[in-house]
C-alpha cells in the first residue's frame, strides 16, 4: 500500500495492527489521535479516560454491539508523552488473525480510521517528537538483517546523525552571519573574522562533512549486505561449502559432476554482516543446453558479486581458467581431509584451506571474508555512518556548495554572491533532518514503512 502524503490534520485518530500478521502469543492494535481515548473507551470494559498515563489495565475487549471479543490489556499513553505526541492507546489481545481483525474493526467502527503505512511515525515526525533521520531509522531497525545493520540504525535512532548535522548547521550559520554582515553593512567596516579565518573554518567544515560523506560506501553495504558468489569447476565442493556456511542443506550434494544447474541463493550472517550467498553451476566446457545456460549464469553472477569465493579441489589441483578480480577474490582449497600432493600457485593473495564436508577451516574462511571486506576495519559502534542514498546526496550537494564559497573567498568574489551558496548548503543539510522537505520525499520515505508503525 502506498503512502499518499496529504496535508497533515493534527489530532486525526487512526488505528492499525502493530504486530505481524498470523498466529502468536499476543497482538497489538494501536490507536492514536485526539479521539483515541474516546475510541478505546467504547471497545474496552474499563474507564479508559480515567486511567493515568503510562499505565496498563486488564479488561474485556468489546465489539460494536457490545459482545465480548477477547480479554486483554489496555496501555494508555496520554499526550504529549507518547510516541506520536498525541493520545495513544494500545489494545493487547491474543494473537490470531480473526481476533485481531475483530479488535481493529471495533476500533474503526468506534470512530478511528485505518492508518496508512508508517502513519504513526509520520505523526511523531510532524509533532516534532523525532526528526526525519530518526523516523527513517525506525524502519531501518525493523529491517535490519545483521548486527552491523542494527548498530548503524540504532545510532541514527538515538539521534547521533541528527546531532552531527545540527552541529554542521550551527557552524555554517555562524559563517553565514559574518558574510551577511559584510553584505548588509559594508560601509561600517565590520570584521568579525578575517578572510583567512573564514577560509580556515570553511576548510575544516568541508573536511568534517567529507569524512561523514565517505562513510556511505560502508553504510550502504552494512544496510543492504554483500553478495558472495561461490564459483569453480564441477564437483569441487561448492554446494557443500554453501551448506556449511548457511548451516542448512540448501544445495544438493552428490558425487555426480554438474548437479547444480542453476544459481541458488541464501541469506547468511557472517561476522555480523548479512550476505547473499550464491551457489553457481560448475564452470566447464559443455554442449549440454541446460548446463551451458547454468555456466553462463554462473559467470554473470561472479561479475556482479561483491566478493568471489573460487573453490578448488586439492585432489585435482588444476587451477580453474577464470579471469577473476584479485582484490575481491578468495581462493579456497577444499577437501583437505583427503590425501593430496603439492598445490599449484594461484594468482590470489587471499587463500584458505578447508574441508567443507568435515567443517574444517570454515571459521578461518569466515575470518578471511571479514578481513577482505573490511581492510581498514568495520565501522565502530560509536561511529556515525550514512546508510541512506538521500542523506548521501544531500550532504554531497552541501559540500559542493561550500567548496564554491571557499573558492569565491579565495578569489575575492563579492560576499553577496557567496551568501546564496551558503543558504543552499544550509537547505541541503536541513532536508536530511526534515526541514524544508518536499511532500514527494515524505511520501517516498513513509511508503516503505509497514502499517502500524
Amino acid at each position: 500500500m502506498e503512502f499518499n502524503h496529504r496535508t497533515y490534520e493534527p489530532g486525526q485518530t487512526i488505528a492499525a495492527v502493530a504486530t505481524p500478521p498470523g498466529e502468536g502469543g499476543i497482538a497489538v492494535v494501536r490507536i492514536a489521535g485526539d479521539e483515541a481515548l474516546d475510541v478505546a473507551d467504547q471497545i474496552f470494559s474499563g474507564p479508559i479516560k480515567k486511567y493515568k498515563s503510562h499505565t496498563v489495565h486488564f479488561g474485556k475487549i468489546l465489539g460494536a454491539d457490545g459482545e465480548v471479543i477477547d480479554e486483554g490489556l489496555a496501555v494508555v499513553m496520554k499526550n504529549p508523552c507518547s510516541y506520536t505526541g498525541e493520545d495513544t492507546v494500545e489494545i493487547h489481545c491474543h494473537g490470531g488473525v480473526i481476533i485481531t481483525r475483530k479488535v481493529l474493526d471495533a476500533a474503526l467502527k468506534a470512530g478511528a480510521r485505518a492508518a496508512l503505512p508508517g502513519e504513526f511515525t509520520f505523526k511523531a515526525f510532524q509533532n516534532r517528537k523525532i526528526d526525519l533521520t530518526r523516523a527513517e531509522a525506525v524502519q531501518q531497525v525493523i529491517a535490519s538483517k545483521s548486527e552491523l545493520a542494527w548498530q548503524a540504525a540504532e545510532s541514527h535512532l538515538e539521534g547521533k546523525l541528527y546531532k552531527k548535522i545540527s552541529e554542521f548547521q550551527t557552524r555554517l550559520t555562524s559563517i553565514a552571519a559574518i558574510l551577511e554582515a559584510w553584505v548588509d553593512f559594508p560601509e561600517e567596516g565590520l570584521e568579525f573574522a578575517s578572510k583567512e579565518e573564514l577560509c580556515g573554518d570553511l576548510q575544516e567544515l568541508i573536511r568534517c562533512k567529507a569524512t561523514l560523506h565517505q562513510t556511505f560506501y560502508d553504510g550502504k553495504m552494512v544496510r543492504t549486505g554483500f553478495s558472495l558468489c561461490l564459483i569453480g569447476a564441477p564437483n569441487v565442493g561448492k554446494s557443500s561449502l554453501m551448506n556449511a556456511l548457511s548451516g542448512k542443506e540448501r544445495s544438493i550434494v552428490t558425487n555426480i559432476p554438474g548437479t547444480t544447474r542453476d544459481v541458488l541463493e541464501e541469506d547468511v550472517e557472517i561476522a555480523g554482516m548479512n550476505f547473499r550467498l550464491i551457489d553457481t553451476a560448475g564452470i566447464r566446457e559443455t554442449e549440454e543446453v541446460v548446463e551451458k545456460e547454468g555456466v553462463r549464469r554462473s559467470e554473470k553472477a561472479a561479475k556482479g558479486a561483491d566478493l568471489i569465493l573460487v573453490v578448488c579441489d586439492v585432489t585435482d589441483p588444476e587451477p580453474p581458467a577464470l579471469a577473476l578480480p584479485e582484490k575481491k577474490t578468495i581462493a579456497i582449497w577444499n577437501k583437505v581431509d583427503l590425501e593430496h600432493g603439492a598445490l599449484p600457485q594461484l594468482p590470489y593473495s587471499h587463500q584458505v584451506k578447508i574441508s567443507a564436508k568435515e567443517g574444517e577451516g570454515i571459521e578461518t574462511l569466515k575470518s578471511e571474508i571479514h578481513r577482505v571486506i573490511w581492510q581498514e576495519g568495520p565501522p565502530s559502534k560509536e561511529e556515525v555512518i550514512l546508510t541512506s542514498e538521500r542523506h548521501h546526496q544531500a550532504l554531497g550537494n552541501a559540500i559542493e556548495a561550500l567548496e564554491k564559497v571557499l573558492s569565491g573567498l579565495q578569489t575575492e568574489i563579492s560576499p553577496e554572491f557567496l551568501v546564496s551558496d551558503i543558504r543552499l548548503a544550509l537547505k541541503e543539510l536541513g532536508t536530511i533532518i526534515g526541514m524544508n522537505i518536499t511532500e514527494e520525499v515524505l511520501s517516498a520515505i513513509f511508503s516503505k514503512f509497514c502499517v502500524g508503525k
